[in-house]
């Protein structure tokens, strides 16, 4: 092999070596760039797995709650004002709603998760208040009777709740904020935090004393006892009515509307006639 064989042989390996460290490099920069890539494509996918974490517990822990959510204070204002155009300037004793020399007397049985007798309430019953209530010619007592809540406990404790409200002779704004905030049955609205809310909103409760009086025995009692007289009665839906003149027999008050009061006014009518 001749000199000049012997050096484009080395400029052919010169030119084939740099050939394959341009390979690779090119390689390695293809290597590096598939890892940058790839380390980009996890790091998005890890943010949006902690995104999406932090959106779940955060669900969790503002859903996990049975109790509905706060209403809106004009809605609360306005259930408020209703009421208080319902009951305001009536005299109240305990749980009864109405002047105590008034000739007849309601006994209205109800449970405060009842739906129907939230019918009632904004139904047939702003009309019988308004019309003989206030006319001093009805009294109306307000009885505990379990039917719709789905908790002995439950129910006991916002009954004497209402009847806590009482004491102070403010039952009827108790039971009528609770009838028209009503949560949806079976929902497990009826909390500690409920409860509460809806006392505050009564006109000149004494919180402190509300609620050191539902630790009274005299209302747990209260409340077996009108759950005893229904069962002698043979109610078992709320709401059931007695009537009568006060102090005298009292009777069933059978099939009444509960969104039109004339029913109710055909009984008390008869009543006051025949007293």
């Amino acid at each position: 092999m001749s000199p000049d064989d012997t050096e484009d042989l080395t400029r052919k390996q010169r030119r084939e070596q740099a050939r394959e460290e341009r390979r690779a490099l090119e390689a390695a920069e293809a290597a590096r760039g598939a890892r940058r890539k790839r380390l980009t494509q996890l790091g998005v996918v890890a943010t949006v797995v902690v995104i999406a974490i932090v959106a779940i517990a955060v669900a969790v822990g503002s859903g996990g709650s049975k109790a509905p959510p706060k209403k809106a204070s004009h809605e609360a204002e306005s259930a408020l004002a209703t009421v208080k155009s319902t009951v305001d300037g009536i005299p109240q004793a305990g749980n009864v709603l109405g002047t105590p020399t008034a000739p007849v007397t309601l006994q209205y049985f109800g449970d405060l998760e009842c739906p129907i007798c939230k019918e009632f309430t904004l139904g047939a019953l702003p009309s019988i208040i308004q019309k003989w209530v206030r006319a001093d010619k009805l009294r109306i007592e307000y009885r505990s009777l379990e039917t719709a809540t789905r908790e002995p406990e439950v129910f006991k404790t916002q009954q004497i709740a209402a009847l806590a409200a009482g004491k102070q002779n403010k039952l009827w704004y108790f039971v009528e904020l609770f009838y028209h905030e009503q949560g949806e049955e079976d929902s497990g609205y009826v909390t500690e935090s409920y409860l509460r809310g809806l006392a505050e909103q009564v006109p000149g409760l004494d919180l402190a004393k509300w609620n050191a009086d539902r630790n009274d025995a005299e209302f747990a009692t209260q409340v077996a006892a009108d759950a005893q007289a229904a069962n002698n009665e043979g109610f078992n839906g709320t709401p059931s009515f007695l009537i009568g003149t006060t102090g005298g027999a009292m009777k069933k008050l059978g099939e009444v509307s509960l969104t039109e009061p004339t029913g109710f006014d055909e009984a008390i009518e008869s009543l006051l006639k025949a007293s």
